[in-house]
């Protein structure tokens, strides 16, 4: 595996029974990137995520994962990698402090406690036990577990559900922190502008299949998609798409001597891209 790759996967497959869940996945993620795994439920990017964290076995393919096939992977290993589950753990009885004083014990070298409960927004909550909190200070709690031991390779899936707007842009801020730190991580989500905000590149699976993979700027030809250019005029409101925008707005400027009135340029959103990949026309 080339120096710079924290995962390559070749030729991924998972059935079960009858059903194709994961169908030949080939991925590249580099170290120190964000990659984004989108697709919607029944898609196949939890099956893939699981496979690569090693909690799942694949039928067919090769797998590397900071240079270790999970399959075969020990306790160093999982030292190095960190993991925030869709699901809570159950730790009702037990204070928030007292959850992560007892996981930081299995780690050789783990964040400082005060750290990972602020940088989560639970510092208030420290002394809480687990069954109290609400959902979202829940999930708060199994991102402080994921990031507690320094993973070098961090896996979120769906982490900031349940977070209000402003936790979630502190999220945001923590994780491109551990990036700036060299931490890999992979992300799934459905929230697509988390995606669009985080990721240095973002995949689509759909049906199994991983139907591309880009920065959310170039996704499925975003950059050279039609745009839409509207604006105001003595005909009322009008639209065209077309393929040179700025083209567009220069004759319109000349047409209206400056200033055009109701101006607006669309390009597809990532979401519209999105959802005409996995068959969903916007």
């Amino acid at each position: 595996m080339p120096n710079d790759t924290a995962i390559r996967a070749r030729g991924l497959r998972k059935t079960y029974q009858d059903v194709i869940a994961v169908d030949h996945v080939d991925l590249d993620i580099q170290h120190g990137e964000i990659f984004a795994l989108l697709g919607p439920n029944g898609a196949g990017k939890t099956t893939v995520t699981e496979i690569l964290e090693g909690y799942r076995n694949r039928d067919a393919g090769e797998l590397s994962v900071l240079g270790t096939d999970p399959d075969r992977a020990g306790a160093d290993w999982r030292q190095r990698i960190g993991i925030v589950l869709q699901k809570s753990g159950d730790f009702d009885l037990v204070t928030v402090e007292e959850v992560l004083r007892e996981f930081a014990r299995y780690y050789r070298a783990p964040r400082d406690l005060d750290q990972v409960i602020g940088a989560v927004g639970l510092t208030d909550k420290r002394h809480t036990r687990t069954g109290k909190l609400s959902g979202g200070q829940r999930r708060r709690l199994d991102v402080a577990l994921g990031i507690l031991g320094k993973p070098e390779l961090l896996f979120l899936d769906e982490p900031t559900t349940g977070f209000d707007p402003e936790v979630r842009r502190q999220f945001w801020d923590l994780v491109a922190g551990l990036r700036d730190e060299g931490t890999t991580v992979l992300l799934t989500t459905h929230y697509l502008d988390e995606a669009e905000h985080l990721a240095d590149r973002v995949g689509v699976v759909s049906k199994g299949r991983l139907v591309d993979v880009d920065t959310p700027a170039r996704l499925g030809g975003r950059q050279v998609a039609m745009a839409t250019v509207g604006w105001s005029g003595p005909e009322g409101p009008t639209e065209v798409r077309v393929a040179d925008p700025t083209r567009t707005v220069l004759e319109l400027s000349a047409r209206f001597g400056g200033e055009v009135p109701g101006l607006v340029v669309r390009r597809p959103s990532l979401e519209d891209i999105y959802l005409t990949m996995i068959g969903e026309q916007p």
